[in-house]
Order: structure tokens, then sequence, then C-alpha cells
């Protein structure tokens, strides 16, 4: 997902997993002092304890970055359906997956499908993100700007470090995207944007896009070929589909391998 604000919890849980990983590997560095013969078995351990973890990342972050939005959306139907509050979350996520691909009809459509009560309220950060997400897409520049600008006022959910700063990547990503394509972009944008997509796969091509709306006004539209190298083949519904026919026009005859053109 986009950017779903965690649960709180006590500051000395959020450190929990940290700590033990942590009291684990002094651990087994001791046990090694001692015996360097438990090297191999506890390098298999490892293994055996992230090896598929790392795979079901990496799976899951090519899924993200295909495009293929329906199939996304298939992968969560089961979890998504689960969901305390579902009548309101279920469509809600959905509506972030359409819209991070720059289907803007469709998470349009998922929103009003959301039941609209107390966690519908609650859930105010990722409803920011997607309308801004939506506004961007939809050529209401000045909407997106003042919504990205919103949602980095709200507070920082009392989370753990890697999730304070995981929401303040996208949140700051966000902000620079509304930006590029209001043609307002600020020095380092090009930074924001390439780390908000790094933090979250999911938002990938808006970020890719978003840089190559920087390049082409900083003078550098040579960048834009590199920026969208590998693209899928957008659909209509898809924003990214007259923007990509658009940047490639800026930039030059010579388009992509794997994009529309």
């Amino acid at each position: 997902m986009s950017s779903p604000t965690p649960q709180r919890a006590p500051r000395t849980l959020s450190f929990l997993p940290l700590a033990i990983a942590a009291l684990g590997a002094v651990l087994a560095a001791q046990t090694i002092g001692r015996d360097p013969r438990f090297v191999a078995p506890l390098l298999a351990l490892a293994a055996v304890l992230l090896v598929p973890a790392f795979v079901g990342r990496m799976r899951m972050r090519r899924l993200l970055v295909s495009g293929d939005v329906e199939r996304v959306i298939g992968t969560w139907v089961g979890t998504v359906d689960r969901l305390p509050n579902a009548g309101t979350m279920a469509p809600l996520l959905r509506a972030t997956a359409y819209a991070s691909y720059g289907w803007s009809a469709a998470a349009r459509r998922a929103l009003e499908r959301a039941v609209k009560g107390p966690a519908w309220d609650a859930a105010l950060e990722q409803r920011l993100f997607v309308e801004t997400l939506l506004d961007t897409f939809e050529g209401d520049r000045d909407g997106a700007m003042r919504k990205a600008g919103e949602l980095q006022s709200l507070p920082t959910p009392s989370a753990g470090f890697l999730a304070r700063r995981r929401i303040r990547f996208l949140r700051d990503g966000l902000a620079a995207l509304a930006r590029a394509f209001a043609h307002a972009s600020l020095d380092g944008d090009a930074s924001l944007l390439a780390r908000a997509a790094r933090t979250s796969p999911l938002l990938h091509w808006a970020m890719r896009y978003a840089r190559a709306v920087v390049a082409v006004d900083g003078g550098r539209a040579r960048d834009v070929d590199a920026l969208l190298r590998g693209s899928p083949e957008w659909p209509e519904e898809s924003a990214f589909r007259a923007y990509h026919q658009e940047l490639l026009l800026v930039a030059g005859p010579k388009a992509p391998g794997g994009g529309p053109t």
C-alpha cells in the first residue's frame, strides 16, 4: 500500500524488533567466537529465515513496478476484505492503488463506494494521499499542492523510527510530485521523487513521470528516455499513457523499449 498510518504503539514496543535482532546478532557473534564451526550452521539458519522473505519482497516489487493495477489489487483482495472497517478501508485502499497508476476514474468510483463514518474520518492521511494524486492527474494543480501541504503538516504518528522516516519520505515525495506537474519544482525535488519511489514501489511510475517533467522543465529533456525506459504499455484508463506520449514528443523520436509510442 502507499502509506497507511501505522497504529499507535508504546515507544518501547516500537523498538522491540530492532532490540531482538541486535540481541540475536550479539549471541551469534559470541557463539562463533567460542567455536568457529558454528559459522556454517548459523549462516544456513539465517538463510532459511531471511531468504524467503527477501524473495517475496522482490516478487511483490516486480508486480508493483509492472503497472498491472488489476493484478496488484487481486493479490490484496483476501487481506483487504478482512480488514477492520472493511466497508471503508477496502475501497480506500483500492482507490490508492488505482490513483498510484493514474486510473483517476476508477479511483473516484472506489472512493464513492467507501462507507463514510469514524473509520473514514480517521483515515485522513490516506485520503489526502489519494486526493493529491487524483488532483494532480486530473489537472487541479493548485488543489494538489494544497492537499500535499496539508498532508505534510499532519503530525507524524508515534511509530518506529523506520516507519516515521518512510512516512516523511512519502509525504515529501508527494509534495514534489504535485509541484512537478504544476511546473513549480524546487531544487532537490528530483531527489525527493527518486527517494519516494524507492520507499514505495507502488509509486515507482508516478514518481518517474514527475521526474521526467522536472527534467524537461529544467532543460534536460535528454533524460526523459532513461527515466521512462521499461515502462508498461499503459491502457487508456491511465493518465500515464498521455503523459508518456507527450514527454516522448518533447524528448525526441526515440521511444523507450516497452512503453507506448
